[in-house]
């Protein structure tokens, strides 16, 4: 049961939106808006961040695994924390984290200090992301919640689409810093819409506390792979620091395992992996996801520093992959009503490979534009698919704990795909300092994301065939 105040209307439904219903949808709006735009304005200006700093810009995928480990790591504790604490007074909370977190990135003097400040971002927007649908979805209680919800999402996608020409229009003409401080403006604006209109929901029902054991040993468990993996090729595959450090992160992962089973609220539901399709679906979705992180971080790097492009140019040419993905997130529910939600899922994780390939190859760059728009139309099918797809598998009872694990799942498998890659990339190079400048081994790279794709999809197809869900699409 939810409790707020005045909460849209209540049991009456209106075809239109009040003055309060705007705010409330503005106020989420502009937290989907400002983290998305934020995240991927941030991978074209690596090159230039690593100038300032003097260092290899494969060594900054840092700022955007630490951010995703400790996003995932929060994702089901934050979700619990609002249900139990107050929905509006998270999201608050939230942004207030996210504008200091922005400003300690601005002024970073040093690599180290701007990825701790990407950390702590990472754990605000645990209290953002999914924290401001939640606002939306409890507010609204009549036939006009899909669409506020929509509203929402679609400001989602507006961010991941404008996010790299703001990201390249600001490291080229302005600085790196600055996008840290153009966050602040969306949150003070968010954060005041949510205390003058927003009314406060909880959940009644919500019982106990946030599992805090089990967030600090799955994230130091995923942190010290990470290093390992990282690290590895510096210290030395067979160093006591690497193996330490692998060894310290499985240890915490198998601890993690045992306390988080014997809860009586476990944060990942792990009795759902006896359900075939759900993890047929959900490790598409996985992968799709780790191809997509290698695809940002990389190729930004390439049209950068391989092609020569200019921050904002390469911003331009980032823009046909971010409305790609955004095509295929707007179609997927017009497809799916015609076509079975898993093979159209096959179908985008076989798209985005054989285009991904096909792009290493292109020298012209309008070409090289035009296939990058269809690699993000394969990607944004599989994403907007999986999400909806893996919820059919499960009884009603599960759907949030099947979304948190899916959820989880994609977020720690992208940080840890970034920092692979990142080892990988050096390893093909052969030098840690000039990878991010080797053109053919970032090709390389990225044709090994290419082939993993198209074996997923015929995983995926061979995983299905036969099957379907009881009352599912």
């Amino acid at each position: 049961m939810t409790r707020h105040a005045n909460a849209g209307g209540g049991g009456k439904s209106r075809a239109r939106f009040g003055r309060r219903d705007r705010a409330v949808i503005a106020a989420a709006g502009i937290c989907m808006l400002l983290v998305q735009m934020d995240f991927f304005a941030l991978n074209l200006m690596l090159p230039v961040i690593g100038r300032d700093f003097h260092t290899p810009t494969t060594d900054l995928q840092w700022l955007f695994s630490g951010s995703m480990l400790a996003l995932g790591s929060l994702l089901i504790t934050a979700g619990r924390a609002a249900d139990l604490w107050g929905r509006k007074r998270v999201l608050v909370i939230g942004l207030t984290g996210y504008a200091i977190a922005s400003v300690g990135c601005a002024v970073a003097p040093n690599p180290a200090w701007l990825i701790a400040g990407r950390v702590v971002q990472g754990c605000t927007t645990a209290l953002v992301f999914p924290v401001a649908v939640a606002v939306v979805t409890a507010y609204f209680q009549d036939a006009r919640r899909a669409r506020a919800v929509a509203i929402v999402i679609t400001c989602g996608t507006i961010g991941t689409i404008v996010g790299p020409v703001v990201g390249g229009a600001l490291a080229e003409h302005v600085s790196w810093r600055a996008l840290f401080l153009l966050n602040l403006p969306f949150c003070l604006t968010a954060i005041v819409l949510l205390l003058r209109q927003v009314p406060e929901t909880r959940d009644e029902e919500a019982g106990g506390r946030p599992d805090l054991p089990s967030v600090l040993t799955l994230a130091g468990g995923v942190a010290g792979l990470l290093i390992g993996v990282d690290q590895g090729k510096r210290w030395g595959w067979d160093s006591a620091a690497t193996l330490g450090c692998i060894a310290a992160g499985l240890a915490l992962l198998a601890v993690f395992l045992r306390i988080d089973q014997r809860s009586e609220r476990p944060l990942l539901d792990l009795g759902l992996l006896r359900n075939r399709l759900f993890v047929a679906v959900a490790l598409a979705g996985t992968l799709s996801n780790m191809v997509h992180a290698l695809i940002n971080l990389f190729s930004a790097i390439y049209l950068q520093q391989v092609r020569g492009l200019s921050p904002l140019g390469s911003g331009l040419v980032f823009l046909a992959l971010s409305v790609g993905l955004g095509v295929g997130n707007y179609s997927s529910g017009h497809l799916a009503e015609r076509i079975r939600p898993e093979t159209l899922i096959v179908g985008g994780l076989l798209l985005s490979g054989v285009s991904l390939f096909t792009l290493t190859w292109m020298t012209d760059l309008a070409a090289y534009t035009a296939v990058f728009a269809v690699v993000g139309l394969g990607g944004g099918l599989v994403w907007a698919l999986a999400n909806v797809t893996t919820q059919s598998y499960v009884e009603p009872g599960r759907l949030a704990a099947a979304s948190g694990l899916f959820l989880t799942t994609i977020v720690l498998f992208g940080a840890m795909t970034l920092a692979v890659g990142s080892t990988l990339l050096e390893a093909i190079s052969g030098s840690a300092v000039h990878a991010a400048s080797d053109g053919p081994a970032i090709n390389t790279l990225l044709r090994g994301a290419a082939l993993l794709s198209v074996l997923g999809s015929a995983a995926l197809s061979l995983a299905i065939r036969g099957r379907r869900p009881v009352g599912g699409p």
